[in-house]
């Protein structure tokens, strides 16, 4: 029943965005396909998808590697102030975004990074979330195996890349989702950093596309299911893994 509701309006969108152009009624008479070759041709998908999907990817890549090594550091390593620097990250998990658009946005008129690609990556290209769910992820793994790894002259950077990254896949499926679905879906950043077309990401593409056909549901939804396909593919590629890390962080062997 529940998965009924949410999938309801998923089929309403599916089935009008198949619908022909000036049909009435919730069934039509036949379906058609040309609603999404008219909405990729004049919503001009084709850069936005490449956009988006650089930006996200870059974006996934700085928050992997920065999330794992504080993640591990926290995890692992015993230093003076290791209790505040986790509340400190715990502590910007409760800070909106929204908050910070300000002096990030200074911050990179005075580097002129306004109206680049940095400016889209740069401000999360680390993230509390991540960081906090792979140290919590460390923490399962038994420090026998660091110790063995150690045994074997491997150093704290080798036992990360040979020993935990791959305990931890998991962990770094989970936080590839995250991070690739929000950014993908990201609508505020490209509307405040960035005003050339030339980096027009797919949310931004939608909204335009949107304001040109309010009234022509058909090309409308055409273009959502365009938008939304991509993020539902790869998390329905990555949902064992996903599933996997959400259920097993947290828990210590």
């Amino acid at each position: 029943m529940g998965a009924a509701v949410v999938l309801l309006p998923l089929g309403v969108v599916f089935l009008s965005s198949l619908t022909p152009t000036g049909t009435s009624g919730i069934w039509p008479n036949h379906l058609t396909l040309v609603n999404y070759q008219e909405a990729w041709r004049r919503g001009n998908f084709l850069l936005a998808f490449a956009n988006s999907t650089f930006v996200a990817l870059a974006v996934t890549g700085f928050q992997v590697v920065t999330s794992a090594l504080a993640g591990y550091a926290l995890a692992r390593l015993k230093f003076q102030g290791r209790q505040i620097v986790l509340l400190i990250v715990l502590a910007t998990l409760v800070i909106p975004f929204q908050l910070l658009v300000i002096p990030i946005f200074l911050v990179l008129k005075w580097g002129n990074l306004i109206n680049t690609y940095a400016a889209l990556i740069l401000p999360t290209a680390a993230n509390g979330f991540g960081i906090f769910l792979l140290r919590q992820y460390f923490l399962t793994v038994p420090v026998e195996l660091e110790e063995a790894a150690a045994l074997d002259g491997a150093n704290r950077l080798q036992i990360l890349w040979r020993v935990m990254l791959p305990l931890a896949r998991p962990a770094l499926v989970t936080l590839f989702l995250f991070t690739f679905i929000g950014e993908w879906n990201d609508l505020f950043k490209p509307l405040i950093f960035t005003t050339r077309p030339a980096l027009r990401t797919v949310q931004l593409a939608l909204a335009d596309f949107q304001e040109q056909f309010t009234n022509n549901w058909s090309l409308l939804m055409a273009a959502v299911v365009i938008a939304t396909v991509p993020v539902v593919l790869l998390f329905l590629a990555g949902q064992r893994q996903f599933i996997r890390g959400i259920a097993t962080t947290g828990i210590k062997n």
